[in-house]
């Protein structure tokens, strides 16, 4: 089960994490019966042919290495979907370090989303950040 929170609740998860009770687990309650020990960073946009598929595909293995080099990385995934065009990818860290994960702007985000921005027949280029907790 995914959780998708919005930024502004990450916002307020940021701020009163401090307050919050972290478990043994290092799980983030975020209201009664709603924790989780993850946050993941998704990366994806719209590919029109598959040859902007196999692009995006380039460009990913590009920076796949840093990305799973980056301190606290549990699993970097990615999803395709054939029928509504979907390329993604999920990095998911520890809630306790994606902090600093985002403090360094998510490195390498922006070279990777700049050079997907470049490939023809890739659109809608986008980002979003989700707590993840395996129930």
């Amino acid at each position: 089960v995914h959780i998708i929170i919005s930024k502004d609740t990450l916002k307020l998860l940021r701020k009163d994490t401090k307050r919050r009770s972290i478990m043994s687990s290092n799980m983030t309650t975020i209201t009664e019966g709603v924790s989780f020990d993850t946050v993941a960073r998704e990366w994806r946009c719209k590919w029109e042919s598959e040859k902007a598929l196999s692009a995006a595909q380039s460009a990913i293995n590009e920076v796949l290495e840093s990305v799973k080099a980056t301190d606290g990385v549990k699993e970097v995934q990615r999803v395709v979907c054939g029928g509504c065009k979907d390329f993604k990818i999920i990095t998911s860290l520890p809630a306790d370090k994606f902090g600093d994960w985002e403090k360094a702007e998510f490195a390498p985000e922006k070279d990777f989303l700049a050079k997907l921005k470049t490939i023809e027949g890739i659109d809608t280029v986008e980002t979003q950040t989700f707590t993840l907790m395996k129930m």
